[in-house]
C-alpha cells in the first residue's frame, strides 16, 4: 500500500512554523518596549537637565571643606536646584565630576545641570556676612573687608556709627547701632550696598528682639528698652554660655541698683578694641566711659550683639542676691556669690584650677 503525503493548505503552517512566528512577535514587540522605555529614559532625563520652568528663584548654598561632590548634590536636590539627584550623578558620569571648592555658591532652583556644573567648577560666587552674638560693628567691618571691599567695609563702619541709619530702639542722641543689627547670614548681592544692608540688619534685630518680647517700648528694672539692651549686650560677652546668662543679668542689675561699679572686663576690651585677653590693673585705668571700673552705671552703648538666650536673660533675670560671678569649670560654666567672702572662695578655686 502506497502512503499519499498529507497536502498542506496554502497559508497555513506546521506546529514549528508556529513557534519561530511566535518568537518572532514576541522579540518584536520586546524591542518595540525596550525602544519605548529608551525613548521614555531619555525624554525624562531631558526634563530634568532642562526643566522647563527654570530658572527660579536664587538660593544660597554653603560648601563645607572636604564635602563630597554627592553630598552636594542632595543639598542642592532638596533645595530644588536640581530636579533629580539621580539624573545629576547619572550625568556626571558621563561629564566628569567637577572640583569643588568650600565656599558660598548662588543657584537657581530649577537649573539645567549644565549651568550648576559651570557653577560649581567655576568655584564660590556668593559674598556672604555672618555675624555671630558678641560680635561688635567694628568686627563686621573687618569681615565685611574680606567678603566685600575695603571701601565697602569702610562706608559700613561710618555708617552705622554716625547716625545715617536708624534703628527704632536707638535714643535720638545716639548715632551707633552697635547692638542694634541682628546676627545670623547675609547673602550680599551685586546690588547690595552698605545703606541697604544696615537698613536689613536693624530690621531683623527689631523683628528678632520683638519676638522675644523686647520692643522700643519695653521698660523692666527702672530701665529702657535701649539699656536693657545694653545689659544683655554685657551679659552676651560676660555670661558666654546661655547656662550663665541669666545669673550675670540679675550681677548687672544687682550692682546697678545698689549703685555699685559694675567692673566687668568686656566694657574695658570694648574700650580697647579688642575681644578677650586679659584684664590688668593698667587697662582697669583706661580712661574711658565705658571703663566700668572707673565709671558707676552703664555703657554709653552696647558692647556688642547680644544674642537670644542673653536678652531672653536680661528679660527673664531670676531673683537672687549674687553680685559676684567667676569661671570654675573648663566647661564654661560660673559661681556666682552674693559677698566678697564668698567670691574669693570661688576665686580659689578657680585658681586651683588652673583658670584665669
Amino acid at each position: 500500500m502506497t502512503e499519499t503525503a498529507a497536502t498542506e493548505a496554502p497559508g497555513t503552517a506546521t506546529p514549528r512554523g508556529h513557534r519561530r512566528i511566535a518568537v518572532r512577535r514576541r522579540w518584536r514587540i520586546g524591542a518595540l518596549c525596550g525602544i519605548v522605555v529608551v525613548l521614555l529614559f531619555a525624554g525624562w532625563f531631558v526634563l530634568q537637565a532642562y526643566p522647563l520652568d527654570g530658572p527660579g528663584k536664587a538660593v544660597y548654598v554653603q560648601v563645607a571643606d572636604g564635602e563630597s561632590v554627592s553630598q552636594i548634590t542632595s543639598t542642592l536636590a532638596s533645595k530644588g536646584v536640581l530636579s533629580s539627584a539621580f539624573a545629576f550623578r547619572l550625568d556626571l558620569m558621563v561629564t566628569g565630576t567637577p572640583s569643588v571648592d568650600p565656599g558660598w555658591y548662588e543657584f537657581h532652583q530649577s537649573s539645567s545641570f549644565s549651568a550648576v556644573r559651570g557653577i560649581l567648577g567655576g568655584g564660590p560666587n556668593a559674598s556672604v556676612l555672618s555675624v555671630v552674638p558678641g560680635e561688635t560693628l567694628h568686627e563686621m567691618a573687618t569681615a565685611l573687608a574680606d567678603v566685600e571691599t575695603p571701601s565697602f567695609a569702610s562706608q559700613f563702619l561710618d555708617l552705622a556709627t554716625t547716625g545715617a541709619v536708624h534703628s527704632s530702639f536707638q535714643p535720638t542722641p545716639t548715632t551707633s547701632l552697635e547692638g542694634m543689627v541682628g546676627t545670623g547670614l547675609y547673602l550680599l548681592a551685586d546690588h547690595e550696598t552698605p545703606t541697604s544692608l544696615l537698613e536689613t540688619m536693624t530690621a531683623r534685630f527689631v523683628r528678632s528682639a520683638g519676638m522675644l518680647g523686647l520692643t522700643p517700648a519695653t521698660t523692666k528694672h527702672g530701665l529702657d528698652a535701649y539699656q536693657l539692651l545694653t545689659v544683655a549686650s554685657i551679659v552676651e560677652k560676660e555670661g558666654y554660655y546661655p547656662v550663665n546668662m541669666p545669673q550675670t543679668a540679675t550681677v548687672i542689675f544687682n550692682r546697678l541698683e545698689r549703685g555699685m561699679p559694675l567692673q566687668m572686663d568686656s566694657t574695658v576690651e570694648y574700650a580697647l578694641n579688642q575681644d578677650g585677653g586679659p584684664v590688668t590693673h593698667a587697662t582697669e585705668s583706661y580712661q574711658s566711659p565705658y571703663n566700668t571700673y572707673l565709671n558707676t552705671g552703664l555703657t554709653p552703648t552696647p558692647v556688642c550683639s547680644p544674642s537670644r538666650a542673653a536678652i531672653l536673660a536680661t528679660l527673664h533675670a531670676p531673683a537672687g542676691p549674687w553680685l559676684y560671678f567667676v569661671l570654675i569649670n573648663q566647661d564654661g560654666r560660673m559661681a556666682f556669690a552674693s559677698t566678697y567672702a564668698q567670691q574669693l572662695v570661688n576665686e580659689g578655686i578657680a585658681q586651683s584650677r588652673g583658670l584665669p
